[in-house]
């Protein structure tokens, strides 16, 4: 029994020198595997990358400004005269174009006052028997006509008998009586110019009236008073307005204006007319263009900048009031620039890095952006002229580097 014990013991103690070999040897091969990683790193095997010149040329500066997108024109249009609304021909979001039908009001009885104004209108001008430029001769009056012609008819008889008084046929009775016929004639005449020249003032108010009368029957239409949609419709069929009542809010959003807030230390690079490239948020992707057509003469005292409007085209109706802008305004002198591609820039953080060739080696550079041009994006500090940015590539600061043809 005491010769089994011994065995046994003497086969533990094998086994676990056997053990203690293995882990021996594997941990040697660990070493030399981690021994050969880091001679390979330290070998520097050359990563295949694109080389590109940093480019010198004239660029158009542009001033990066923001600001926000408003309607070109605006109006809240109201009913000018009373009335029930009978037809309401658009809904929100309608496009309409100048002079579009937005509501109708009831006009059957503004038709019927403007029809017996023009009644009373053709009355007084049928009794002055006015020409066909509708100017005034007294004469031609038909009552004035008769009340002359009686006068001349008794200034007649009054020469008569004046002859026959110094013949001593007709009595001074018969002359004096003749006489005051003359003179009652004369007046009737001068009564008849008279009532002529005031159904003359009659007929202008007669005429004023058909004017009032046609406008307030224009007037139960109201039209859009110029093209662009209709953002509210504010009143229904069967309701009833009055003149000021607000029916519907109509909006000019082609083209638009974008109002830009410029610093005051760039008061001096805007000018009227110069070019806008514009951007918003609804469309990243998107740049549209317009003019500057307005540079206010003050600053806002409030933000020391002054407001800067530009008007956009937009036929298409995408850009919306409202809407933030993210405009650049071009300059009219080119300056020099140094450009490379956008695609040797990498971000790190918050800040902007590049590799630079320097022999089979890259330099790591944190570099100043300024303005893109084209696919180029200008280096303000951080590059020089005739260096060569590196594009592609894992890379770190001291690499090995292959530039491929």
């Amino acid at each position: 029994m005491q010769s089994s014990l011994v065995l046994n013991l003497a086969a533990v103690g094998l086994l676990a020198i056997t053990l203690q070999a293995c882990a021996t040897a594997n941990g040697d091969t660990g070493g030399e595997k981690k021994a050969a990683s880091t001679s390979t790193a330290a070998a520097g095997v050359p990563v295949d990358v694109t080389a590109q010149p940093v480019v010198e040329r004239a660029i158009t500066r542009t001033l990066r400004v923001t600001g926000s997108l408003t309607a070109d024109e605006q109006a809240e249009v109201s009913a000018e005269t009373s009335g029930r609304i009978v037809k309401t021909p658009v809904e929100r979001g309608s496009n309409v174009g100048q002079g579009a039908l937005l509501v109708q009001i009831a006009g059957e009885q503004t038709a019927a006052q403007m029809e017996e104004a023009q009644a009373n209108a053709d009355r007084i001008r049928a009794g002055l028997a006015l020409g066909a430029n509708d100017a005034l001769d007294v004469e031609r009056v038909p009552n004035v006509a008769n009340a002359k012609a009686e006068l001349t008819l008794a200034e007649a008889d009054f020469t008569r008998f004046k002859s026959l008084l110094d013949q001593r046929v007709v009595s001074q009775a018969e002359f004096d009586q003749q006489r005051t016929r003359v003179e009652a004639a004369r007046q009737r005449y001068e009564a008849q110019r008279n009532t002529a020249q005031q159904d003359f003032r009659s007929l202008e108010a007669a005429r004023a009236r058909v004017a009032i009368a046609r406008k307030s029957l224009g007037d139960t239409t109201v039209r859009a008073p110029f093209a662009g949609v209709v953002v509210e419709r504010k009143v229904s069929v069967g309701d009833y307005v009055s003149p000021g009542t607000q029916v519907a809010t109509v909006v000019k959003i082609n083209p638009l204006r974008v109002l830009l807030t410029v610093p005051e230390q760039s008061v001096g690079l805007v000018k009227v007319g110069q070019p806008v490239n514009l951007q918003v948020d609804a469309y990243p992707n998107r740049v549209f263009t317009g003019t500057v057509r307005f540079v206010s003469p003050s600053l806002r005292a409030d933000q020391r900048a002054l407001t800067v409007e530009a008007l956009v085209p937009n036929p298409s109706g995408e850009l919306k009031p409202g809407f933030f802008a993210t405009a650049h305004i071009e300059q009219s002198e080119k300056a020099q620039a140094l450009l490379i591609d956008r695609r040797a820039i990498r971000e790190v953080g918050k800040t902007n890095r590049v590799f630079v060739l320097a022999g089979d080696t890259v330099q790591e550079r944190i570099v100043t952006l300024g303005q893109t041009a084209d696919k180029l994006v200008e280096v303000v500090s951080g590059l020089s002229a005739g260096d060569r940015v590196v594009i592609g590539g894992s890379l770190t600061d001291g690499a090995k580097v292959r530039v491929r043809s």
